[in-house]
Formats: structure tokens, C-alpha cells, sequence
């Protein structure tokens, strides 16, 4: 809360984070991000309680209630989002230009709509009431703010656009052509179905067929008309299985481009790896093994070998020393002077919270390491000039900083010498 609170320097600010932070934004902006979707939510649910008779004349004040309240709070949303517009960097500059161009975001329609049958209702009192209450649906789009899930699919969508319009436009053409063919077989049979007689009949069947629907209403009767029937079929599920494939495909790219980042980011800040190679940095990358660990799990025991360092993707750890306690928590890294110096571990590191864990093998490492001499070299130059330095910043045991001292005079004595 800190980091946020430093350059909170207006009101307008403040509340840009608060309501685009979420939980970023402290404890109000958790709250306030919580009521928002428990009336999106509760929204949704009174929509489809109303379409029942006896439960929309029991309630019926109750949901006019919540109907009223709920706009009332979207509104003002609406209102302040138009208001803190300008705090967001991606925003247009300009007092009434930008506003305006922030306003013709998808999500900011979506939040006008949500309202927006409420005013219709209220100054046109004769417009069908029905179609505002499935508009008032669009509040359940509403969500897509608060769910990392529904953002990451419409990112892939967006990146994969050009081969889901392949896939449509393949769809289209073997529409055509199925109903073409058709239209040709079945069109001049007089025992036939009269929907084949026409092209638009013919291009109905063959879209109920390609999708799998089959309504049966329109079947052919001849055996090529059967015969073409089931090749359609064919090649409907071929055709319908791209886009899945598709979007599958993009999910799964776009979750290892966050892990590579959030992995490769924290590897970068480690001061014993800062200034290799991206190449080398990848090939660290591989070596690292995920590792889940229960809340008052031990992830390194006093009195053991120190046989790798330790990257905190989730979660809390706490090493305990006899005479304090250090918590290392999401980002933190610890015990990397293990790959450098063979020591034992004077404290245990439990798992405060549920967590999750990189692990750096030594053994790993050393192969990193005859893999590229030049490497070594400079790492454990780095190492000599910074050990003691980083072990009294990180390292979790006495013995770690003894051993950094010990490299350090090592590198005083012979500079060129190895440090192992």
C-alpha cells in the first residue's frame, strides 16, 4: 500500500485507483470492487427470478427496490469513471476530447448500456419494457472488468482474429457448397423436401447439418443427397473444432508469456545474474522446478546441505534465526549464494500461507556453468566483488555469511582463481 500511496498526490487520483486498482487500491478499493459484483450478480439473478410469475408478484417491491438502488450505484460509477478519466495513461489528452473518447471504450458502453434502459424507461414510460429488461442483461458484461479469465479471452481473441475469420469464412464456403450440391440433387426431386428447391431452404439445411443441430425438419431422401449429407457432417466437426482448437491454443500461449515474464523478471533482479545474457537467463529458465507447498510446509531445514536457491512466485515464507525472523514474500528470492559456495543451512524456512516455489538446483547450475566458462568467470568475479554484500542482504544463515567472506578473500588473494 505504500508503493501506491507515494504518488497518490490529488483526490481524482485516489479514486482512479480505487476503482481501477481493486485490491491494489487497499481496503476500499476491495470493498468497493466486492459491491460491484455482488450487484452485478444480484442483478443478474433478480432478472431471471422475474420471468417467474409467482415469484415477480411476491417480490415484486424488493426487485423495484434493487432495480432502483442498482442503477443508482452504476450511475455514479459511470459518472466518476468519466470524472478520473484523465489519470489514466493510456487516455487521450484533453478536458471534454478525451472524456469523450473514453467514453466510446467497449467496457465504458457496456457500463452505459447496463443504465441506460432504466432513463429509456423512466422518460418513454410506452416502450416495451421486455426488450429494456434484456438489455439490463449487459450489466452481467460488467464483470469482465473484475475477471483476469474473461480479459485473457478477449485478448486472445483479439490476437487470434485473423485465423477465427479463416475459420468463419471456411464455414461459409462449405455452407455453400453443401447446399449447392444439394440444391443440384435433391432440388429437382419431386419426393424431396421443398426447402431444397431454393438456395436460401438449401443453405438452412446445411447449416443445421455442418453445426451437428440436425433439427430434421429438412432430410434428403435420395442416396447421393444422403451420401453428401454425411460427408457435410464430416466436415462440420472438422470445421467447428478449429476455432476451440484456436482459442485453446491462445490461452495456453498467453499463460507461459506471463509465467516467462514474471519468471524471467525475477530471475533479471537477482544481483548474482543482473547483466547476463537473455540466451543464458532462458536456458536458467528450464532449469527451474515449480514446487506447491501447504501452509507450515518446511521448505528448507536447518542443518541440511544448501543444494538451491529459492523464488517466491506466490505466497509467504519465514525463515527462522535464532535471534530474528525474515519473511520473503511474492518476488523475493533467497539462498543463492548456495550455488556459489557449499554451505549448510542454520535456519528452517517454513511456509507462512499456502505457497508456490522455483527451485535453482546446484547441480543445475554447475551445468550452466561448464556449459559456458565464460559464465562462470564472470559470475564468480561478480559473486567475489558482491558475496558479502548480498549475503547480509538475502542470505538466511551465519554460515552463508561466513562463506561470502571467505570468497571475498579468496578474490582479494587471486583474482583470477575460481572461487569453489
Amino acid at each position: 500500500m505504500a508503493a501506491i500511496e507515494d504518488h497518490l498526490t490529488t483526490p481524482r487520483h485516489r479514486v482512479y485507483v480505487v476503482l481501477e486498482g481493486g485490491r491494489t487500491g487497499g481496503i476500499i478499493g476491495y470493498v468497493v470492487e466486492a459491491v460491484l459484483i455482488t450487484l452485478i450478480v444480484g442483478n443478474v439473478l433478480a432478472y431471471t427470478l422475474q420471468s417467474i410469475p409467482t415469484i415477480d408478484a411476491r417480490f415484486a417491491t424488493f426487485f423495484s427496490v434493487l432495480e432502483t438502488f442498482s442503477v443508482g450505484i452504476f450511475t455514479v460509477e459511470y459518472l466518476v469513471r468519466l470524472w478520473t478519466a484523465p489519470e489514466d495513461p493510456t487516455c487521450k489528452r484533453g478536458r471534454w476530447l478525451g472524456r469523450l473518447r473514453y467514453a466510446l471504450r467497449p467496457m465504458m458502453l457496456i457500463d452505459f448500456l447496463s443504465i441506460a434502459p432504466a432513463y429509456i424507461a423512466l422518460f418513454i414510460p410506452f416502450i416495451d419494457l421486455r426488450f429494456l429488461r434484456l438489455i439490463r442483461l449487459l450489466r452481467l458484461l460488467k464483470i469482465a472488468r473484475y475477471s483476469p479469465a474473461l480479459s485473457t479471452l478477449a485478448q486472445v481473441l483479439a490476437e487470434e482474429r485473423r485465423a477465427l475469420y479463416g475459420t468463419v469464412l471456411l464455414l461459409l464456403c462449405a455452407m455453400v457448397f453443401a447446399a449447392a450440391a444439394m440444391h443440384v440433387v435433391e432440388g429437382g426431386d419431386h419426393s424431396a423436401s421443398p426447402a431444397f428447391a431454393t438456395m436460401p431452404g438449401a443453405m438452412y439445411w446445411a447449416i443445421t447439418t455442418l453445426t451437428t443441430v440436425g433439427y430434421g425438419d429438412v432430410t434428403p431422401t435420395t442416396g447421393l443427397g444422403r451420401f453428401i449429407a454425411g460427408v457435410t457432417m464430416i466436415v462440420g466437426l472438422g470445421l467447428f473444432a478449429l476455432p476451440v482448437g484456436i482459442v485453446a491454443t491462445g490461452f495456453v500461449n498467453s499463460i507461459h508469456r506471463r509465467d516467462f515474464v514474471v519468471t524471467f523478471g525475477m530471475l533479471s533482479r537477482v544481483p548474482l545474474f543482473r547483466g547476463i545474457d537473455a540466451q543464458i537467463i532462458g536456458e536458467m529458465m528450464v532449469m527451474l522446478r515449480a514446487r506447491a507447498v501447504s501452509a507450515g510446509a518446511v521448505i528448507s531445514a536447518a542443518g541440511a546441505r544448501a543444494d538451491a536457491m529459492y523464488f517466491v512466485i506466490s505466497g509467504e515464507v519465514e525463515a527462522s534465526l535464532p535471534n530474528r525472523k525474515i519473511r520473503f514474500r511474492t518476488g523475493d528470492f533467497f539462498g543463492e549464494l548456495a550455488l556459489l559456495e557449499e554451505t549448510m543451512r542454520a535456519a528452517t524456512v517454513v511456509a507462512v500461507e499456502p505457497s508456490r516455489v522455483l527451485t535453482l538446483a546446484v547441480d543445475d547450475f554447475n551445468h550452466l556453468l561448464t556449459k559456458h566458462p565464460g559464465l562462470m568467470r564472470r559470475i564468480h568475479r561478480m559473486a567475489a566483488a558482491r558475496a558479502e554484500d548480498i549475503a547480509q542482504a538475502g542470505a538466511i544463515s551465519e554460515s552463508e555469511i561466513k562463506a561470502a567472506r571467505r570468497m571475498r578473500r579468496r578474490a582479494e588473494r587471486n583474482p583470477d582463481a575460481p572461487v569453489f
